[in-house]
């Protein structure tokens, strides 16, 4: 069965990685991306994540009590038995759990994804292929630029500007045509030409 790909906002959540190597950092990394609050629990924890001032490093054994208060928690200690461990305890208590290389003991995965400011395109396989969703994710880039980026917050703006001007089907006229003109200049209208834009729909 196929995951359904939903997105959750992490900013300032608790997430909480058991584990202190390489790929407790990676994942310490992806969390962060998305502004999550990230506690490293773990007998060894590398100088690297140590260093970072924004992540909380307890330097122990992964304990049940370590998930109070969590909204999320990756199991990533090197040993599949505690990872198990750390994924009934979390399904116990409904908290959304990443067991590393343990797809039975997932409530949740890892996509691979490209992110520019607001817009996030986000791949996977189920679990299957990581090779698969690294291919689909050098296929989006191309696509998903800094560009598209800034374009979507101007266009969030725009949204509330005109949320009570004319119809809907006018008002998606006046996105497509301010997408289209950035596609095709490579660069954000300004202020003018999207007043212009706006002008020419409403006009029609």
């Amino acid at each position: 069965m196929s995951y359904f790909p939903m997105f959750i906002e992490l900013k300032d959540k608790p997430c909480l990685i058991a584990g202190g190597g390489k790929v407790a950092r990676r994942k310490a990394e992806t969390l962060r991306d998305f502004g999550a609050r990230v506690t490293v629990v773990a007998p060894d924890i590398l100088p690297e994540l140590r260093a970072e001032e924004d992540i909380v490093c307890l330097e122990k054994k992964f304990e049940i009590f370590d998930l109070a208060g969590q909204e999320l928690v990756v199991a990533a200690t090197g040993d599949p038995e505690e990872n198990h461990r750390i994924s009934r305890a979390c399904r116990d208590r409904k908290i959304p759990v990443n067991a590393v290389d343990q797809k039975e003991d997932c409530t949740f995965l890892f996509p691979a994804y490209l992110k520019e400011g607001e817009v996030v395109a986000a791949f996977s396989s189920g679990g299957q292929s990581p090779l698969i969703s690294q291919y689909l994710k050098a296929q989006a880039m191309p696509a998903v630029t800094s560009l598209l980026g800034e374009l979507a917050e101007i266009l969030g703006k725009l949204r509330e500007r005109l949320r009570d001007t004319g119809s809907e089907s006018m008002r998606k006229n006046i996105y497509q045509e301010i997408l289209t003109y950035s596609l095709e200049s490579g660069e954000i209208p300004s202020a003018e030409k999207i007043d212009e834009i706006i002008s020419r729909n409403v006009i029609k």
